[in-house]
C-alpha cells in the first residue's frame, strides 16, 4: 500500500470513522458501526467494502454476521498513522464512542447483533 491510496481511502468521513472505531475496538460488525455512526446498513456495508478493497480491512464471517478488523498485512507506518489519529481525535469521534458504548459491553453487543 502506498500513501496516496491509503489517504484516498480515508478521504470520506464515514470510512475514516469506521476505520478508527475498528482500530480502537479491534473488531466490529456492521450493526455496531451502524449504531455508532447512526447510518444505514447498506451505507456502512458499502464503505466497508471500499476499505476492504483498499486493503485496510479484512472480514471474518461467523454464521450470518461479518466482523471487520484491520488487515494483518497493513504496513507499520499506516498503523502508526491510525493510532496517532485515534489518539488525537476525541472531539471528532466522541459521538460515535458514546453511541457505541450505549449498546452495552462487548459481549452484550455481540449477543444482541452478532
Amino acid at each position: 500500500m502506498n500513501p496516496v491510496s491509503f489517504y484516498k481511502c480515508l478521504a470520506d468521513e464515514i470510512r475514516l470513522k469506521c476505520l478508527l472505531l475498528i482500530a480502537r475496538e479491534d473488531e466490529l460488525c456492521v450493526c455496531e458501526l451502524q449504531a455508532a455512526l447512526d447510518e444505514s446498513q447498506p451505507k456502512i456495508s458499502r464503505h466497508l467494502a471500499q476499505l476492504r478493497k483498499c486493503g485496510l480491512l479484512q472480514d471474518t464471517r461467523r454464521g450470518q454476521w461479518v466482523h471487520y478488523s484491520l488487515h494483518p498485512d497493513l504496513p507499520a507506518w499506516s498503523r502508526q498513522v491510525l493510532q496517532t489519529t485515534l489518539a488525537s481525535s476525541d472531539d471528532f469521534m466522541q459521538d460515535a464512542y458514546t453511541k457505541l458504548s450505549s449498546m452495552g459491553d462487548r459481549p452484550e453487543r455481540a449477543a444482541a447483533c452478532c
